[in-house]
Formats: structure tokens, C-alpha cells, sequence
């Protein structure tokens, strides 16, 4: 399950700013490089999926920096999806849909949530165990239409190793509060898209050591 009360508390930084709208300062402080990125990649028209929207503030940006997708939020955790509704509210954009539940390390998923031209997840695999992380990446090869992206964002090992001592020390407070979470292997997740029969179009550094990966659906 994506959801999970044990997560230590650096893994989700959230305000509450009252009548359950969200804030987290690191979705500010990361929006202008993943804003960039998305606008480089994404089709010029069609419907977009964002898995595990959060506190809603990505989702509101990513409408406005690409107007030509409609935009579908999700999350499993209900205060999440309260917020995300809120911030929707406030924009007032007509390419936004509003907020589905949806455990995206669900199997089957899919079946009734497809057809995407562009799905984006961030900061999220770290936060899911190895099995739950390939039923997700599983799910979005069959929810993308041909020629579909999808885009990943977030803290990953580059060739197994962590390559900073807040990524280390970030790392081992996860595992701790449980060891079948913890960062992803840059090298399996791109395994894990290829046994999929998707291409792998970028990988690229990103602010504050993350990095994004980005492949399309053939």
C-alpha cells in the first residue's frame, strides 16, 4: 500500500494552512525544475495522469505550464485528497479533473484507469517496497495509450550507491521505520520499464540530488 502511518517524519512535510489545505515547502522549493522537465516531454495533447498528487500543489502547476492536458489528479490517503480538492477549487482550471482514491501499487488499477498520454510520479518510490514498486511500474505500461510518457521524480541510487550523506542518512531513516521501504537502484527501475516494452528517453540530475527518469509506451 502506498499510504503508510509509519513513514518517518522527513518523508512528508506537510502544513496544514487551515480547512485542510496542504503545503509542503520542498514541492515549492522542486517545482520549477520538474515544471521544465514535464513541459519538455509531454504530448501536445490528451489526458494526463498524476499518481500520488500529494498536497495538491504539483497537479495545479503542471495544468497551467501545459494547458493542452487534462489533468487527472490521485491519492490513497484521504486528508491528501481533501487538500487536493481545495487547491483545484482556488485555480479554477478547466483542464482539471477532480482528485480520484487510487493505491497505484494496487494490481489491476489499470483496468479502469487508462488510456494516459502522460503519467507523472514523484517522490513516491522510495516509499514503496521492491514488489510494490514493479506492480506500480507494471500498471503504468498498461494504463499508458501508445506512445504514451511517463515521467519519474525523486531520490534513487546511482549505481547502487547513495552519493550524498543527506541521501544516506535520509535512506536508513526510512528502512528503519521499515526495511522494505528505502531508495530504488537507478539501474532496476530502468530494468523494470524495459521488461515492460518501454523506451528509456532521459534520465537527468535534478535539484537537491534526485534525479528523473522519462520513457514512452511503443
Amino acid at each position: 500500500m502506498v499510504h503508510r502511518q509509519n513513514l518517518p517524519k522527513t518523508a512528508s512535510v506537510a502544513q496544514d494552512e487551515g480547512k485542510g489545505r496542504l503545503s509542503a515547502p520542498s514541492a515549492e522549493r522542486n517545482m520549477t525544475a520538474i515544471l521544465s522537465l514535464v513541459k519538455r516531454f509531454a504530448p501536445r495533447r490528451g489526458w494526463a495522469l498524476e499518481i500520488a498528487s500529494g498536497t495538491g500543489q504539483h497537479i495545479v502547476s503542471l495544468a497551467a505550464a501545459v494547458p493542452e492536458l487534462i489533468w487527472q489528479p490521485s491519492d490513497v490517503d484521504p486528508s491528501r485528497l481533501k487538500s487536493i480538492k481545495i487547491w483545484i477549487n482556488e485555480k479554477k482550471r478547466d483542464n482539471l479533473e477532480p482528485p480520484i482514491l487510487l493505491d497505484a501499487t494496487e494490481t489491476g488499477w489499470s483496468k479502469v484507469n487508462n488510456q494516459y498520454d502522460l503519467i507523472f510520479v514523484s517522490n513516491l518510490l522510495h516509499l514503496v517496497s521492491r514488489d510494490e514498486a514493479e506492480i506500480l511500474i507494471i500498471e503504468i505500461s498498461r494504463a499508458l495509450a501508445p506512445d504514451g510518457m511517463a515521467i519519474l521524480y525523486g531520490p534513487f541510487k546511482r549505481q547502487g550507491e547513495l552519493s550524498s550523506q543527506g541521501d544516506i542518512d535520509f535512506h536508513q531513516s526510512i528502512i528503519q521505520a521499515d526495511p522494505a521501504l528505502g531508495y530504488k537502484n537507478d539501474a532496476d527501475i530502468l530494468g523494470l520499464f524495459a521488461q515492460r516494452g518501454l523506451m528509456h528517453k532521459q534520465t537527468e540530475n535534478m535539484p537537491a540530488n534526485n534525479l528523473s527518469f522519462v520513457f514512452q509506451k511503443k
